[in-house]
């Protein structure tokens, strides 16, 4: 499958992108070589191969959720630069 200009131009506007001639040039030679390799491997006989979603068996890895006691407020707020009570302050964000 060749990609035109066109084509480029076409996605960069989906994308709102705005691409500079240089920039078209260079991600059509760039996506007309990425299509390419994909037709390169849509020849391979993969019939005999099962799907699979990792190339690794995976397992999962999460531990069970267990309830334990939290800090206390004196403890995690004893490092803090700046507490007003039993909170941390901050500087204000919202201009």
């Amino acid at each position: 499958m060749k990609i035109t200009r066109e084509d480029v131009e076409h996605v960069g506007k989906l994308a709102r992108l705005d691409l500079s001639e240089q920039e078209v040039d260079t991600f059509t030679g760039q996506m007309d070589a990425i299509l390419a390799y994909v037709e390169k491997l849509n020849e391979l006989d993969t019939s005999q191969v099962s799907p699979t979603a990792h190339a690794v068996p995976m397992e999962n890895a999460f531990r069970e959720d267990v309830t334990s006691p939290s800090l206390a407020v004196d403890l995690s707020l004893a490092a803090a630069p700046d507490r007003v009570g039993d909170f941390f302050r901050v500087p204000k964000v919202i201009e």
